[in-house]
């Protein structure tokens, strides 16, 4: 019996102990912190089942990958590409709304999210070519490597961040950072920093330039700051082709200029203005050093998507400083376990694939914390393995599989290793 549970749960021991905790961690948090749907729907344990069930499909999921050999994620690239790229515009043209974002596609039964795919995807791609273009010398990649990866990456980061501007900045930092993992030169990566600085500068200004909180806009914040979830889709006929590009900037111009208002007195400070913020350091500030215990949390019952995109903030509340520094000491190791199975791997293009997937992975996690904690913009990322989530959940799922597939191959050449060097020791 302990042999064939041994059998299912194969690769890395360390990476299934963090993806178990953290789904032990996301099953008492997200039940706690469901507090307003189970008001709207009047069924206390509903969303409990449900995300119990997106849980062991992603558990089924990771089992299924991690039996994929890698080779094989190789052939899958072209495929991935050519799906990620089409459901992007799928959503841009014709997606559901949520929150004034077209982030979602609805199918019969279920709704699921491209950017969560484009990521993987992004990642793929480019651990492929920086792989293929290492030069035989060993002294790094191919000036032609950026081009080609910045030919597949920009144009799926332009489509995800008309809707979602974190996540592109994410994916787009990933990549940048696998670039340089994958030896690309430092002087292009030098002018690809300065290229993405001015650019920045510019978006920003054209963003303060045209900004406009019409009515509609100033509803719809209204009703986000109050926790409430908007799902109309705007009809899109009306609207010119810069309407459709500029929608967002509004958005994007508020969350910045309320950010940049933070170091305000006190009396000054208008909690209806920063509501998601303000109830997120109220649920930090009354934790204390053990929390108030699971299941015990005050401002699950005002915080807007307390499941979601401020879940860590009630994981302090409920789990105190200790249990905020457990969850963070969970992607340390992911981080950490990640880099040792790639420094074991035979081969490039495993070695920058599960460093992409880690850093996928720890770069969203921080971001998330990061805003729970009020030291950054506010965003809409979930925290991976842990928030409620339908596609986030199976795909996040999907890149522990992947990072546990390649650490069956890696760790069959550091055994054969180790016994190379014992036999040469005998030997001697």
């Amino acid at each position: 019996m302990e042999k064939k549970i041994g059998n299912l749960f194969k690769g890395d021991k360390g990476i299934w102990t963090v993806f178990l905790f953290l789904c032990l961690v996301s099953i008492v948090e997200v039940f706690s912190a469901s507090s307003t749907l189970t008001y709207k729907t009047h069924n206390y344990i509903g969303p409990l089942i449900y995300h119990c069930t997106m849980i062991g499909a992603g558990l089924v999921v990771a089992i299924v990958t991690l039996n994929i050999p890698c080779r094989y994620f190789k052939l899958m690239t072209p495929i991935m590409l050519i799906v990620t790229y089409a459901t992007l515009l799928w959503v841009l043209i014709g997606g559901e709304s949520i929150n004034g974002a077209n982030r979602v596609i609805q199918l019969p039964g279920f709704t699921f999210q491209p950017s969560e795919i484009a990521k993987g995807t992004m990642v793929l791609a480019t651990a492929q070519v920086l792989s293929a273009m290492q030069r035989d010398d060993g002294s790094g990649a191919d000036p032609m490597a950026m081009k080609y990866i910045l030919s597949l990456v920009v144009p799926a980061v332009l489509l995800i961040g008309m809707e979602n501007l974190s996540t592109a900045i994410l994916l787009f930092s990933v990549v940048f950072v696998m670039m340089f993992i994958g030896r690309v030169p430092l002087k292009q990566l030098g002018k690809l920093t300065g290229v993405c600085v001015l650019l920045a500068g510019l978006f920003l200004l054209l963003v303060f330039s045209v900004a406009k909180l019409d009515k509609e806009g100033q509803e719809l914040e209204q009703a986000q700051a109050a926790g409430i979830e908007t799902t109309s889709k705007p009809d899109k006929s009306e609207r010119s082709v810069w309407d459709k590009f500029t929608h967002r900037f509004w958005t994007w111009k508020n969350r910045l200029t309320k950010d940049s208002g933070k170091n305000v007195p006190a009396e000054e400070y208008s909690v209806k203005d920063n509501f998601q913020v303000a109830h997120a350091n109220f649920a930090i500030a009354s934790s204390g050093i053990i929390g108030k215990g699971p299941g015990n949390s005050v401002e699950r019952d005002y915080l807007p998507q307390a499941f979601s995109d401020f879940i860590f903030a009630i994981i302090i509340e409920e789990m105190g400083l200790l249990g905020a520094i457990a969850v963070v000491f969970l992607y340390v190791i992911l981080l950490f376990r990640g880099a040792r199975i790639a420094g074991r791997c035979e081969n490039n293009f495993p070695a920058f694939l599960v460093m992409g997937l880690v850093l996928l992975l720890v770069f969203q996690a921080t971001i998330n914390m990061c805003v729970a904690v009020d030291f950054g913009i506010v965003t809409g990322q979930p925290l991976p393995l842990v928030s409620k989530g339908g596609t986030s959940t199976i795909v996040n799922c999907a890149y522990i599989g992947v990072i546990l597939s390649v650490s069956r191959s890696a760790k069959r050449k550091g055994q054969s290793i180790a016994s190379t060097e014992q036999i040469q020791s005998t030997e001697a």
